[in-house]
This record gives C-alpha cells, sequence and structure tokens, in this order.
C-alpha cells in the first residue's frame, strides 16, 4: 500500500510540473520570446492544451469572467496542494 500512497504522490507531482510548464509557456508566448508558428513549440504547446483542457475547462465555468485573466491554473494548483496534504494527512491508511 505504500507504493500506491508514493504512485499517488508521484502523479500530482507531475501534474503540477505539467501546469507549470505551461503557465511558463503562456508567459513566453505572450511576451513572444517563443514563437507559436514554430513546429515544436507548437506541437509542446498544443499538446499541454489538451492535456490540461479536461483540467481547466470546469474551472473556468465555474470562475467568474476575469477579462484576460485565467485564474483556472491556480485554482488548479491550489486543488492539487489540497489533495497532497489530504493524502499526506491520511498517510497512516495506507501503510
Amino acid at each position: 500500500m505504500t507504493s500506491i500512497f508514493q504512485i499517488l504522490l508521484m502523479l500530482l507531482g507531475v501534474a503540477q510540473f505539467i501546469i507549470f510548464a505551461h503557465f511558463i509557456m503562456s508567459w513566453l508566448i505572450s511576451f513572444q520570446v517563443l514563437n507559436i508558428r514554430q513546429p515544436l513549440v507548437a506541437q509542446i504547446w498544443y499538446g499541454l492544451e489538451r492535456i490540461l483542457e479536461p483540467i481547466y475547462r470546469p474551472l473556468r465555468n465555474i470562475l467568474p469572467n476575469m477579462g484576460g485573466l485565467d485564474l483556472s491554473p491556480l485554482v488548479a494548483l491550489l486543488g492539487i496542494q489540497a489533495i497532497e496534504i489530504i493524502l499526506r494527512n491520511n498517510a497512516g491508511l495506507f501503510y
């Protein structure tokens, strides 16, 4: 059961990494450091979009419209942290 606990924490860490990568890449594209017309950049960008859209879409439906500011990555990261806290507080159930 310890391995299940560790695998869950690893998956949460991977999800956090993907959200951070998407967030940083969106800023780099906005400030024109990265060009979306480059094939590699476009492939990575659209891949991250496809991975994260099922997470972001329900959050965007719940959150109020903030104009150009998208708070769904922040809410997703807070949700992942909350799940991690719950898992760590109940780690005794996995042993």
